[in-house]
């Protein structure tokens, strides 16, 4: 009999690592609209950008058909994630960011972090599972 709990990961939306991921995005975006209009076309939209990297590559991720695939894309959300933690330390550290959008920041983008690990692990096990059969 099947576990009634067990979540059925049917669309990329399901996986807690986008959700989590696309909460990140969202923060960046409100919090961005406060920053200096002369950061428009730089680190604005840096941070837009490799934000909304990490959501879309675990997407395509998701969307491929083999694990190899998979794993490719979500070492790419990986590094848009590291560039994302860059560019917060660059905005903290010319003053755009508040103390309490730092923190949340952080918090996310480690929980983002940790999750797409264990994504990574998880489908890297299965690629040794099937090479080992």
């Amino acid at each position: 009999m099947e576990d009634p709990t067990a979540i059925k990961i049917k669309s990329f939306t399901d996986l807690k690592v986008w959700q989590v991921g696309h909460r990140l995005v969202i923060c960046i975006y409100k919090i961005t609209r406060d920053f200096p209009r002369e950061e428009t076309y730089s680190l604005i939209d840096q941070m837009r950008r490799s934000s909304s990297s990490v959501t879309s590559n675990v997407a395509e991720g998701f969307g491929r058909q083999t694990l190899k695939e998979k794993v490719q894309f979500y070492f790419q959300a990986k590094g848009s994630l590291t560039e994302l933690k860059d560019q917060i330390l660059i905005a903290r550290d010319v003053g755009y960011l508040k103390e309490s959008d730092l923190q949340v920041l952080i918090a996310l983008t480690n929980d983002t972090g940790k999750l797409l690990q264990g994504l990574i692990s998880k489908t890297r096990l299965f690629i040794n599972q099937k090479s080992e059969s």
